[in-house]
């Protein structure tokens, strides 16, 4: 979904000032000169936002893509879901109890929203994040 960058959790002025100038100027463009880490490391030298920080906004981005999720992300946030990976993980039973208590019952979204938020997550694997770039060696090497 398309929005301001300013929708960002956290994002600061000078950050989306930054990303403007290099023709971002919403959570959509983001998400796709950001999803590879080759991208995020040329964006980092050019905007001078360090690639830590652009992979979390770009996680927030990946997640604004899951349908209906928006008015309830800040919700999630505080359940700790603040990537669609985070998402794909959770079991929709408990995350629908967790929002219910966090925005509560009249506000909630309903079960099967959850669920398919979760569905949603499941079949999308957007941005490409690299734990340790070197290959892990067998036990008997090592």
């Amino acid at each position: 979904m398309k929005r301001a960058l300013e929708h960002l959790r956290g994002i600061t002025p000078e950050e989306c000032e930054r990303l403007r100038g290099l023709r971002v100027h919403n959570t959509n463009e983001l998400l796709h000169v950001g999803s590879l880490r080759i991208d995020r490391d040329r964006l980092s030298r050019k905007s001078g936002i360090s690639e830590p920080r652009l992979l979390a906004l770009v996680k927030q981005c990946g997640l604004l893509e899951i349908s209906g999720i928006d008015l309830y992300s800040d919700a999630l946030w505080r359940l700790g879901v603040v990537s669609a990976a985070d998402l794909k993980r959770a079991e929709p039973a408990e995350l629908h109890a967790g929002v219910v208590r966090v925005v509560g019952p009249a506000r909630a979204p309903t079960r099967q929203m959850v669920e398919y938020w979760v569905s949603q997550a499941r079949c999308i694997d957007i941005v490409e994040v690299i734990e340790d770039p070197r290959p892990s060696l067998p036990a008997h090497i090592g």
